[in-house]
């Protein structure tokens, strides 16, 4: 008896090891897959669909950030209005884009059509038109270094907005990232290369990994449009302010120095800050950044098909893609993992919206001044103080992931702004004591988005009316245009040597 079963597990054992040397076979064979080129992809190529032909996995991949279903505590790619979750932004912007319309961003597939879509970039009716300038694209399309590399780089920052319209229409993909011939990591976007010249750094000296981020740090970082820029007066020069470095302090310095302002505010006239997207900045100071872990390794992890190991390019917040992220490094539990993440973004939420509360405050009370008689001298000091506090809000809420990128430079930077408010307000009471206002200033109703933007004097049907009548007029003569243009592309078939 004892045989027999014997004999039977001996049977079982040998064919579960047959199976498995089979697979092994099998997964040799697919990882002996040679890359041969369907199609030779142009230097300028900015089609993802055509680069994909050669790389199907990552191309498949890439579709995916189509999706827009997943919200997270303070992020995702769902489609949400940041002005009507916090309406208290409307306020901070009045006089600025943002003011306007502010959306949580989707999937880079969505680039282009957000950017047409957004009432930021206004209703222009033809070329010469509109509220924003040609720099406003430089993030949003491989045809921007397509033009860069035909017309020159000072010439694509030249312009209005609408200028480009008809040459910008492919969403963020494989040209932004990559050179067309050897396929490596590359840098498209000069503003990085000039930020890094500027601060005595090559960044042709950048390892791989650290490419891995670079990519992404073409965008996701802090901004201006530099109009002195030597060589290219008047024209929106898309500059990096890492001159002095990279902390909220430092790049304040940069912009005092040169006096310089993306808009007065419309209630406190204050010259303010906007911060973009520090997001590259904000991740150099946490851990991740100091263990080596690259944006990549995070946001676009290695994943395997058929034998083959690529990097997934659905690319994504890593709280919708845990296993593929965060636990290759960290054993513990998916949800604890999101519960942990949450916790600090929830924390530093705290402190951020005491902070906007203050700004709110400080710009009401700074118009109060000015309606009671203040003089510019007066105000003066409480204007910088509303500058460089609402900067410091801005830095560390504009960098999106920051507060789990680098949890405790962001308390920091959240804190000393709440400092700047405090002294900024202390100010304020005394001036307006000084003119006769001896009471707490009147806060405006800003329970809904709609009445914030009534406050501040936007005149949103009108706003809205302008949007729709460039989605019906110029629009579709733009996209009929870049058709027409890109029918005369072609796709030339790889020459392959067997």
């Amino acid at each position: 008896m004892k045989n027999k079963v014997l004999f039977i597990v001996t049977v079982i054992v040998v064919f579960l090891l047959g199976l498995l040397a089979s697979s092994i076979v099998n997964r040799k064979n697919e990882a002996k897959y040679k890359y041969v080129p369907q199609v030779e992809i142009s230097e300028n190529e900015p089609r993802n669909e055509e680069w994909g032909k050669n790389f199907p996995a990552e191309y498949q991949s890439f579709l995916q950030t189509e999706q827009s279903d997943f919200a997270s505590f303070q992020g995702g790619n769902a489609m949400r209005d940041m002005l009507e979750e916090d309406t208290r932004l409307a306020v901070l912007w009045a006089g600025y884009g943002f003011s306007k319309d502010y959306n949580q961003g989707r999937g880079h597939q969505y680039a282009v059509e957000d950017i047409h879509n957004s009432l930021r970039t206004g209703g222009p009716k033809g070329k010469g038109d509109g509220p924003m300038p040609a720099t406003c694209w430089t993030c949003k399309s491989p045809d921007v270094p397509r033009l860069m590399n035909e017309i020159g780089v000072a010439e694509f920052y030249s312009g209005k907005w609408a200028d480009k319209g008809e040459e910008v229409v492919n969403p963020i993909g494989c040209a932004d990232c990559h050179d067309s011939k050897t396929m490596k990591l590359t840098i498209t976007r000069p503003a990085l290369v000039e930020a890094f010249e500027s601060m005595g750094k090559d960044i042709n000296k950048a390892t791989h990994q650290e490419m891995r981020s670079l990519v992404c740090a073409q965008c996701h970082v802090e901004y201006y449009f530099d109009k002195k820029s030597p060589g290219n007066e008047g024209v929106p020069y898309l500059t990096f302010p890492w001159k002095n470095g990279m902390s909220v302090e430092a790049m304040e310095k940069y912009y005092d120095d040169m006096e310089f302002k993306d808009w007065t505010h419309k209630l406190s006239r204050a010259p303010m800050l906007k911060a973009q997207h520090p997001g590259y900045e904000t991740y150099l100071t946490g851990v991740h950044a100091d263990r080596g872990v690259s944006c990549a390794d995070c946001h676009m992890p290695y994943k395997s098909e058929g034998g083959q190991k690529f990097t997934d390019h659905h690319i994504q917040s890593p709280l919708n893609n845990v296993a593929n992220s965060c636990q290759v490094c960290h054993r513990e539990d998916a949800e604890k993992l999101r519960a942990n993440v949450y916790d600090r973004q929830q924390k530093a939420a705290e402190s951020r919206l005491k902070l906007e509360d203050a700004l709110v405050k400080m710009h009401v009370e700074a118009k109060k001044c000015w309606d009671l008689g203040a003089t510019e001298e007066q105000m003066k000091a409480i204007l910088m103080d509303i500058r460089h506090a609402q900067w410091r809000w801005d830095y560390a809420a504009a960098a999106h992931g920051a507060s789990f990128h680098s949890p405790v430079e962001t308390a920091r930077v959240l804190s000393s702004g709440l400092d700047k408010a405090t002294e900024g307000r202390v100010k304020l009471a005394r001036l307006l004591a000084e003119l006769g206002h001896n009471k707490p200033v009147e806060m405006p109703d800003l329970s809904s988005k709609e009445k914030a933007q009534e406050y501040i004097g936007l005149d949103m049907e009108k706003l809205n009316k302008e949007k729709e009548d460039f989605k019906e007029n110029l629009l579709p003569k733009w996209l009929e245009a870049a058709e027409k243009r890109e029918a005369n592309y072609g796709s030339k078939q790889a020459s392959v040597v067997n």
